[in-house]
């Protein structure tokens, strides 16, 4: 199993077509096709790749990461949730794969005592931690998240960094669910209308499309089912546009193009 899969594996999904979106009521509606297009070897140039650049390689590898552990806390309620673990076995291939390196540089606790119901006391830890994300090239950039968290056995502070961690990667990375829009039950709405893939034939052709972007415009194509249809290549043959994507996709990584 390669490092994508694992990393599917480890958001709750496996890369497969067919694969319903969420479970419910809905799970019969097709899922996007999220396998990533091979583009070809994209980390040639790592060296030379910005901090910025590199995290969003990173984004790239990790599209989505399922609330599938159950919280039940009794009295306290029940939900489900994405744990630091999940997160962390998702992004921690795709940091490996792209030399990027997660680090805290300044951690910020408060703490105070907190009164149980049943009389006890628990130690809270609310903490702001700033991270810096390196890139392959040594360059860096800074962000923060903020994590709380109460114990009563001295690991409140642990506790809230691990949950700032999961902040930060799934607010930086920008990491959906896939799970059901809670507005949907609330609200109808229409069918957004399905992009034709001919409309997308100047900017696969251009030049200046990154290659990021053609991976981004096969996801499109895959999710609407648009991956086989034919369109008229840039030296006036019949392609299918997906083969057509993967095929400029390779000759700009193979070119030096990111």
């Amino acid at each position: 199993m390669g490092l994508r899969e694992n990393a599917a594996a480890a958001a709750g999904r496996t890369p497969t077509e067919g694969e319903p979106p969420f479970n419910g009521p809905a799970a019969s509606r097709p899922a996007p096709d999220l396998t990533e297009p091979d583009l070809g070897d994209l980390t040639q140039d790592a060296e030379s790749i910005p901090a910025v650049v590199a995290w969003s390689r990173v984004m790239g590898e990790v599209r989505a990461i399922r609330k599938n552990q159950r919280f039940d806390g009794g009295n306290a309620g029940r939900f489900n949730f994405r744990g630091v673990d999940l997160a962390l076995n998702a992004f921690g291939p795709a940091c490996r794969k792209h030399g990027v390196v997660v680090a805290p540089v300044r951690v910020e606790p408060q703490y105070r005592d907190i009164s149980t119901k049943n009389g006890g006391v628990k130690r809270e830890c609310t903490v702001l931690v700033t991270y810096r994300i390196f890139g392959p090239a040594g360059d860096f950039f800074d962000t923060q998240a903020a994590g709380e968290a109460s114990d009563s056995g001295g690991r409140s502070t642990p506790k809230a960094q691990s949950i700032a961690l999961r902040t930060l990667l799934l607010s930086a990375g920008l990491v959906p669910t896939e799970d059901r829009d809670a507005d949907a039950t609330e609200f109808e709405r229409s069918e957004s209308p399905v992009r034709p893939a001919a409309s997308y034939l100047d900017e696969i052709c251009n030049p200046h499309t990154s290659a990021g972007r053609l991976r981004q415009i096969h996801h499109e194509l895959g999710s609407t089912r648009q991956l086989g249809a034919l369109v008229t290549n840039e030296v006036g043959d019949e392609e299918q546009i997906g083969a057509m994507v993967v095929r400029i996709g390779k000759e700009r990584a193979a070119g030096g193009g990111q």
